[in-house]
């Protein structure tokens, strides 16, 4: 089970990267690196970054039947 530290020092190491990505490196499950991430968040130590409408491959995000399912989101230090 990884550490917030280790969760902190992955993410210094490798400038942003999925929940997954941390969940799978770090063997983790994803719910508790979610949960690492959103802690490291709220202490103003990690930013969650989301990819805009327009890294949409085929440009119908807005009526898209997903809900945006596509979207990527990254996790850096600040």
């Amino acid at each position: 089970m990884a550490s917030l530290i280790e969760v902190r020092d992955l993410l210094a190491l490798q400038g942003r990267m999925e929940a997954t990505q941390l969940s799978q490196i770090l063997h983790t499950p994803q719910a508790m690196i979610e949960a690492m991430l959103q802690r490291l968040e709220a202490m103003g130590k990690a930013k969650r970054i989301q990819e805009d409408a327009d890294g949409c491959l085929t440009g119908c995000c807005k009526s898209c039947p997903e809900g945006k399912a596509c979207l990527r989101e990254w996790w850096a230090l600040r």
